[in-house]
């Protein structure tokens, strides 16, 4: 086996059985090729690099194959590998071409095919297999009317493109984990394809004075995955929040207080008539008559915290209909306290399902938890990455619609 091997599915199994053609094209960023390619390795998938002419003087075959575990494809031959990959009968599940020059951007949109990528890319489409291009130029270059035109033309068509990074003048190769959530949704399952959901995560804050304020622990993690997850799945996502994380296909609204998370999750739920709600997020749950003037520290201040709204009560209130997946977070209670609690809150509020998990001693602000998932039906506890919890949350509401649709079928 080779080295590069070793370390599949370090990271998950989101790719597992996957294989992935990445072609590499003339641009400097070919140098980022290297790491993305062990990074999809380490999501489960296999992975098989080929090469233009252009690439192979920024990058040696050499390093690819250290990456990948395979020789790359830096000319066709007699083996046919673009058949051999995506014929009709063809092994691969995906091509990604990253980084990918306007030169080739503009040959693949008028089907030209007088490289290995090239021709890869003409087969793959033919086939009707998954194309997925991450642009990387100089900005004058990216915005260009022609490679816009190009760019527009392949989309109609099915293309995916991953929007690169604006900044010095360049449209730059964007984050590797950003790639690699494209390639996840682009051979995904697709259950919500069509759907929009939107979620409010992480902490915010109160102001005490001009440079005070209160807040939570909360680190949006949980948030983050559970948006992830149903990009993933092939959902439109907004991502309520006051960290910016920057995958340019997760919709952002940044807030920085409770007031603008609760007009904000209104006003996206008004426009956007989502099919979900989550709410993750740790609102204080209290409001504070903010000083006009920073606080003395020469003496003992009592400051006066008064119940605020709550945001899933108003949104249930003003939303009858909609799916809401509810958070309880309690500190050592007792396991029979804490569903009691969440329980509780589900049916005040109809939600179709709540998470309930005790924060005293671990969970809050780290990448595992420990959470139980409560439904009518019943309840599953799950332990482990945020990103393990996040799928099991999604998978038990995918469930929930399904069973729905199923006991509507045998009342028909």
């Amino acid at each position: 086996m080779h080295p590069a091997l070793w370390i599949k599915g370090n990271r998950g199994k989101t790719l597992a059985g996957k294989r992935i053609v990445l072609g590499v094209c003339g641009s400097i960023a070919a140098v980022k090729c290297v790491e993305l390619a062990r990074e999809l390795i380490r999501h489960g998938a296999e992975v098989k690099a080929v090469m233009t002419h252009e690439a192979q003087r920024i990058l040696h075959p050499n390093a690819l194959h250290y990456a990948t575990g395979e020789f790359p494809v830096v000319e066709l031959n007699g083996a046919v590998q673009h058949v051999e990959e995506f014929g009709k009968k063809g092994q691969g599940n995906l091509l990604l071409i990253a980084p990918c020059t306007a030169n080739t951007i503009g040959k693949i949109a008028c089907g030209i095919d007088d490289t290995p990528v090239t021709t890869f890319a003409t087969t793959a489409l033919g086939s009707k297999k998954p194309l997925v291009i991450v642009p990387a130029m100089h900005e004058s270059m990216y915005e260009n009317k022609m490679v816009v035109e190009n760019i527009k033309k392949l989309k109609e068509v099915g293309v995916v493109f991953v929007e690169p990074r604006h900044s010095e003048g360049a449209a730059k190769f964007p984050c590797v984990k950003e790639i690699v959530l494209e390639c996840e949704r682009a051979l995904g399952s697709q259950q919500l394809e069509g759907k929009r959901v939107v979620i409010a995560s992480g902490a915010v804050q109160e102001e005490i004075d001009p440079i005070r304020v209160l807040t939570t622990k909360a680190s949006g993690k949980t948030g983050l995955e559970l948006a992830k997850e149903a990009y993933r799945l092939g959902a439109e996502v907004k991502l309520v929040h006051s960290n910016q994380v920057g995958f340019s296909g997760i919709k952002e609204v940044i807030v920085k207080t409770g007031k603008e998370m609760h007009n904000a999750v209104l006003r996206e739920i008004e426009k956007t008539k989502p099919d979900f709600f989550l709410i993750p997020a740790a609102l204080s749950d209290f409001a504070v008559k903010k000083r006009e003037k920073k606080i003395t520290s020469e003496k003992a201040v009592n400051l006066e915290l008064l119940p605020d709204k709550k945001l899933v009560e108003e949104v249930r209130k003003l939303f009858p209909k909609l799916f809401i997946i509810g958070f309880k977070a309690e500190t050592n209670v007792s396991e029979a306290k804490l569903i009691e609690r969440a329980t509780e809150k589900m049916a005040k509020t109809k939600m179709q399902l709540i998470v309930a998990n005790d924060v005293g001693e671990k969970g809050i602000g780290q990448d595992t938890n420990t959470v139980t998932i409560i439904s009518k039906q019943g309840q599953k506890t799950v332990s482990g990455k945020k990103e393990l919890i996040a799928r099991e949350i999604w998978e038990e509401a995918l469930k929930q619609i399904h069973d729905k649709k199923s006991r509507q079928g045998l009342n028909q």
